[in-house]
C-alpha cells in the first residue's frame, strides 16, 4: 500500500505548494490525480516517488513510515518506484545514447552482467526499434524519447509507477503505445499506479478511479468550475503507432 497522509510540502517553507494532501494507492490498483496546471500535483508526486522531502506529513509504503528521501532511502523503497516525467528532454541526459539512458538505473545500482540483453527487452516493451537506441536525444523525437523515460522507469521492475504528465507533451498514437506499454507491465507485474494529469478523459480510461485536487486536498483550485469526480475501470484505446511527436 502507498499511503500519504496529511502531506504538506513546497520549496520555501513558508509557502508550500502542497497543503494537507491525502491520497492511498493500493497495490495493482491505477489512480489518476486530475488537477489544473500549478495547483502542486506534481510536487505531491515527487513527494509519493521518496523524491522530494515534504514539510510534514506522512508517507506509508506497505505499512511502514518513510523516513528519508531520495538517496538516503534505503534501497528497497528507492527502487520501488519508477517514475516518469512529462517533459522527457528534462529529464534525459543529453550526451547518453538511448540505450546507455535505459541503462542508467541498472549501472547505478552495481548491475554488470545482462544489461545489454535487459536493455533490449525493455526497449521492445516500449516500442523503441533498435536502430534508435544508438541514438542521443536530440537525434530522436519527443515520443520516442519519453519511451525511452518510461524504459528507463521499468528496468529495475518497480512495485509502483508514477507518471506525471508522462503523456501531456505526446500526440494521440503515441500516447495509446506509452498507455499500453505501462498496462502491458502492470499486467504481469502487479504494479501500482499514480497516473498525474489534468486530461479527465485520458485520466478516466486509463485508470480504475481517477480523483480530483480538491478531494485530496479539501481545497478548492482557482478553476473556473469544478470537474466532476469519475470512477470505474476503462480500457485506454490504443491505436498503433503512426507517427511520433
Amino acid at each position: 500500500m502507498l499511503e500519504l497522509r496529511a502531506i504538506t510540502a513546497g520549496y520555501h517553507t513558508k509557502a508550500p505548494v502542497v497543503r494537507g494532501a491525502s491520497l492511498t494507492v493500493a497495490p495493482g490498483e491505477s489512480v489518476g490525480l486530475l488537477g489544473p496546471s500549478g495547483c502542486g500535483k506534481s510536487t505531491l508526486a515527487r513527494v509519493a516517488a521518496l523524491l522530494h522531502r515534504p514539510d510534514s506529513g506522512t508517507l506509508l509504503l506497505d505499512g511502514e513510515p518513510v523516513r528519508s528521501w531520495r538517496h538516503r532511502a534505503p534501497r528497497a523503497q528507492r527502487t520501488a518506484f519508477g517514475v516518469v516525467f512529462q517533459q522527457p528532454r528534462l529529464s534525459a541526459d543529453p550526451r547518453l545514447r538511448l540505450t546507455d539512458l535505459i541503462a542508467e538505473p541498472l549501472r547505478a545500482t552495481g548491475r554488470r552482467g545482462g544489461i545489454e540483453e535487459r536493455v533490449c527487452e525493455l526497449a521492445a516493451s516500449v516500442g523503441l526499434t533498435p536502430d534508435l537506441l544508438d541514438r542521443r536525444p536530440h537525434e530522436v523525437s519527443d515520443g520516442q524519447l519519453q519511451r525511452a523515460c518510461l524504459a528507463r522507469a521499468l528496468a529495475l521492475r518497480p512495485r509502483w509507477l508514477i507518471c506525471d504528465e508522462m503523456t501531456a507533451m505526446l500526440d494521440a498514437s503515441t500516447t495509446a503505445a506509452l498507455v499500453a506499454a505501462v498496462e502491458d507491465y502492470r499486467a504481469t507485474s502487479g504494479a501500482g499506479l499514480l497516473a498525474v494529469g489534468h486530461d479527465q478523459v485520458l485520466l478516466d480510461r486509463w485508470c480504475d478511479r481517477t480523483i480530483h485536487w480538491e478531494d485530496v486536498t479539501g481545497r478548492t483550485t482557482p478553476t473556473t468550475g469544478r470537474l466532476p469526480q469519475a470512477s470505474g475501470r476503462r480500457q485506454p484505446s490504443v491505436v498503433p503507432p503512426a507517427g511520433e511527436r
